[in-house]
């Protein structure tokens, strides 16, 4: 698969088994059986990425109570994570890819707009993963703000 190609409904969802932020790994393949949330994010503690981790933290009981599970994905080394989670109280894994495979495999890195200029780095993805492991959504070029809310919308919860 090319690195700018994009998943659809439909697709296998790639596995994967990447560190948290304990160090721990986490594989996609432990998840079969539920629905999972996996969503790209371009760096922990920037403003645009705490809210968007503190929204998914603030409306992970309403998720799990509909069967999904969150997982954030960002290039980002296990340290720095676990920094993170401790400062925003987050309560679901973050995942560690410093070399983007799984970004790229899932078409979350490549170019993408910013401040009208084009440059190559890390899209804001989100994707909903069915119990059989199929691609049930993919949504490229997500806001930070607002995501969660929309998302919800999506999956029929609001």
């Amino acid at each position: 698969m090319a690195d700018d190609s994009r998943l659809e409904p439909g697709d296998a969802a790639p596995d994967f088994t990447l560190p948290d932020a304990d160090g721990a790994d986490v594989s996609l393949d432990a998840y079969r059986g539920k629905r999972v949330i996996l969503y790209f994010y371009p760096a922990a503690m920037t403003p645009g990425c705490t809210k968007q981790a503190c929204d998914f933290r603030d409306n992970l009981g309403e998720l799990a109570d509909a069967d999904y599970v969150v997982l954030g994905v960002s290039k980002d080394k296990p340290a720095k994570l676990a920094k993170f989670v401790e400062r925003d109280a987050l309560t679901f894994p973050l995942l560690s890819d410093p070399e983007l495979e799984v970004h790229k495999a899932y078409g979350a890195y490549g170019e993408k707009s910013l401040y009208g200029k084009k440059v190559t780095g890390v899209i804001r993805s989100t994707f909903v993963i069915d119990a059989d492991g199929k691609i049930d959504k993919a949504l490229y070029n997500v806001k930070a703000t607002g995501h969660v809310a929309a998302l919800k919308k999506k999956l029929g919860l609001s």
